[in-house]
């Protein structure tokens, strides 16, 4: 199986790991040679000084950009209404990715929150922009009590739309895992996508080198 030229990357919720777990994907093409560009149709919470784009460009090298920037730490419907600021549509999010997907061998899509999070003020979501594109999906997902559940409503979602998987990746894994972590682990590991890999919980505090030396162990179940 070869890893499509657009990936969108999405979580079960909000802070599972998408950023640190599209910085590892994007570490992993660009050290295998390719070029590889990450678009963020919304990026929200700039008011505290948090961006993904940056994070994702210390982290692994690559060029990355935001559709539109919003302040409050809110979904972006939300946001862009308290900020004043028309969001982009869907299909503006649409064109660009296909232009940087023309300059590019990969594209690395990160949404914001959730599959279903409105994205636009016509309620288009990451699963439309999917079906927009024609584009695979990587679920990222937490460890914990609760996953389960979630990882089956969001792959059943996807399923629900026809819509392709590349498989999930456990966005924040524990240096000490309990019980709990093993077994969901295990579970996640039989599921009908595969497990790509796993994520340490303090990954982003590494150097940028050393982010990109264990990004290829982390994700080893990425295809090629």
């Amino acid at each position: 199986m070869n890893l499509s030229p657009v990936v969108l990357v999405t979580g079960t919720d909000t802070g599972v790991g998408k950023t640190i777990t599209t910085a590892a994907l994007a570490a992993v093409l660009h050290g295998t040679g390719r070029s590889v560009a990450v678009y963020k149709p919304c990026q929200s919470g700039a008011a505290d000084g948090d961006s993904d784009a940056a994070e994702i460009v210390r982290l692994a090298g690559v060029s990355a950009e935001a559709g539109v920037v919003l302040q409050e730490p809110m979904a972006p419907v939300a946001a862009a209404a308290l900020d004043g600021t028309p969001l982009p549509s869907l299909a503006a999010h649409a064109e660009r990715i296909r232009e940087l997907a023309d300059a590019h061998d990969h594209v690395l899509v990160e949404g914001a929150g959730g599959l279903l999070v409105e994205l636009d003020s016509d309620g288009g979501t990451m699963a439309d922009l999917g079906s927009l594109l024609a584009a695979a999906f990587v679920v990222v997902v937490r460890p914990g009590l609760g996953t389960l559940n979630h990882t089956a409503l969001t792959l059943e979602a996807l399923s629900a739309r026809g819509l392709d998987v590349l498989g999930v990746v456990i966005g924040s894994w524990p240096a000490s895992p309990h019980a709990v972590h093993n077994s969901n682990r295990q579970v996640l590991g039989t599921l009908r996508v595969p497990l790509l890999g796993a994520l340490p919980g303090q990954a982003s505090e590494l150097s940028p080198a050393d982010f990109r030396a264990g990004a290829a162990a982390w994700l080893n179940g990425v295809p090629a």
